[in-house]
């Protein structure tokens, strides 16, 4: 409450002062005609910026946390002497800002991330500006009719829907507000000026229309008034991390955009494959929903939608960098699916294939607008039409016409990865660990598993070792097999189990009672009617 008062005293000092822009340039980069030269022109007569004509003041570029912090220290006139020290993990009391950013921090506007650290040059999402504003200048309001990108799951969908409530955020021409896109200093710069004067809210309609015109030129497109926003992978595989930022020089194929899941597994050593366990926890492919859990910094945590956890409801849960998401309005909900079941297959942007877009994965699934001679055209999130080969896929109405499989069916695919290196969290055909593989041989033939070995021994049915039957998982634990399960093979036949083993072995076929395989054994399930 004593913030709210001081922001009003403030606001009313500013009305009282405040009354025509300046003529003068401001900064190089904001000339007289800049669409934001008005609200810098205010802040800057409040002391909140200080302007330079021979400085750029960065409109476009983005504003880091630090600068986000003093101008909001300045815009609140917060006391930045004698604040209790917040125990950043990154900056000690000597940093020459570390008043401004333990004020921002001890008023509960900025918070230091999970490891304490408050990251002053890490640059931050417009969805978090949101959250910052919100709390700084505790603003209130809903609306019915929010951005068709920000999700109520989003954890930042109220401060935003606050925002364009009042009239601070209007979005994009389309309705959208691209929440996950960092935000520029100007635009940090525009909204707090639209909070502290009201003359510079934007009185124009919240929701515009929504075009009716198709964004891609899909027949199997469902026409519609509305759009809903989905978030997708976009890149050919990408590895969910258990912490953002804890990746090494090594691991740059793997977190680049675009990724090159062949070249990761080809630059690491034996050590370094070792050293991603409990490092990465899945992976998801290219095209595949996933959820937006959390973003910090670059980084942003989803939960994969088809990987079951029975902890978290949207999914397998973990962080991945934020160039490999795409968001998309386009509904293929009445478009079939192609399922790539050959072992890898390339898309192309043309059909003589002399333009390569993008190697994708074994069970990696797209929407197929158009079959045409030997190829069929599927729809990427973000690139429009690219071009599958007909003999790499196989076409069904949607997931739920997939036919179910035989037994011969899952052996068959699974053997087609024989002697593939064994990659800790894989999921995809460049690499799987044990889990990995039988979830995706599953999944391509039109049944959802766990993803993990210790979830899938906990469905399905339950099948004794003297009963057991080719595509069967078998499971095996620690302490003689009545420990925690760690390990699962797909059952093939006559005692024997195809498997991955671990970092240092590659996909092979064993018998379920050699050595270690016997001891701790600990049972079967059956996902086969």
């Amino acid at each position: 409450m004593k913030r709210l008062i001081a922001v009003f005293t403030f606001m009313f000092v500013l009305f009282s002062t405040f009354s025509t822009v300046s003529a003068a340039p401001l900064y190089k980069d904001v000339g007289d005609d800049h669409a934001a030269k008005a609200e810098l022109d205010f802040l800057a007569s409040k002391g909140i910026i200080t302007g330079n004509p021979a400085l750029n003041f960065g409109v476009d570029a983005e504003i880091t946390r630090l600068e986000a912090a003093e101008m909001l220290v300045k815009s609140l006139r917060l006391n930045s002497s004698n604040q209790p020290d917040p125990n950043f993990t990154d900056v000690t009391a000597d940093h020459v800002n570390f008043p401004i950013m333990a004020a921002i921090a001890n008023e509960g506007i900025i918070h230091a991330d999970e490891n304490g650290a408050f990251n002053p040059d890490v640059p931050f999402t417009r969805g978090e500006a949101a959250v910052f504003l919100v709390r700084a200048f505790e603003l209130k309001g809903t609306i019915s009719t929010p951005f068709v990108d920000v999700l109520p799951t989003y954890w930042v969908a109220e401060a935003i829907n606050t925002l364009q409530t009042t009239n601070i955020a209007t979005g994009y021409p389309d309705n959208t507000f691209k929440p996950l896109a960092n935000i520029t200093k100007a635009d940090f710069a525009i909204f707090i000026a639209r909070i502290l004067n009201p003359d510079f809210r934007i009185k124009a309609p919240t929701v515009p229309t929504i075009p009716t015109v198709p964004a891609v030129p899909a027949s199997c497109e469902k026409p519609s008034n509305t759009k809903t926003v989905k978030v997708k992978v976009n890149v050919q595989v990408t590895s969910l991390w258990h912490k953002p930022g804890i990746d090494r020089a090594v691991d740059h194929p793997a977190i680049s955009t675009p990724v090159d899941i062949s070249k990761w597994m080809k630059t690491m050593n034996l050590k370094q494959k070792w050293w991603l366990v409990d490092k990465t926890d899945t992976q998801a492919l290219f095209g595949e929903e996933v959820t937006v859990l959390q973003k910090s910094g670059k980084w942003t945590k989803i939960a994969v939608k088809d990987q079951y956890v029975p902890y978290l409801k949207e999914g397998y849960p973990g962080w991945v960098p934020s160039s490999h998401l795409f968001e998309t309005a386009t509904d293929t909900s009445n478009c079939s699916i192609a399922i790539v079941n050959a072992k890898s297959s390339t898309l192309y942007s043309d059909t003589n294939k002399k333009n390569k877009y993008i190697d994708i994965s074994y069970t990696t699934i797209l929407p197929v607008i158009k079959e045409e001679g030997e190829w069929l055209h599927v729809l990427t999130p973000q690139n429009g039409v690219k071009y599958l080969a007909k003999k790499d896929a196989k076409v069904h109405k949607n997931y739920a016409a997939v036919p179910k499989p035989t037994q011969k069916d899952i052996v068959n695919s699974a053997k087609m990865f024989l002697g593939l290196p064994y990659l800790w969290a894989g999921t995809s055909s460049f690499g799987f660990d044990c889990s990995g593989i039988i979830y995706s041989v599953y999944k391509n033939h039109g049944i959802l598993i766990p993803r993990d070995s210790f979830y899938q021994a906990t469905k399905g049915t339950p099948v004794s070792k003297s009963n057991l039957q080719p595509g069967d998982l078998v499971f095996f634990a620690g302490n003689g097999g009545k420990g925690k399960v760690y390990h699962v093979g797909l059952y093939i036949g006559d005692g024997k189990m195809l498997h991955a083993p671990n970092a240092s072995d590659k996909v092979k076929i064993e018998s379920i009672s050699a050595g270690v395989y016997k001891r701790n054994y600990s049972g079967a399930r059956r996902y086969l009617d």
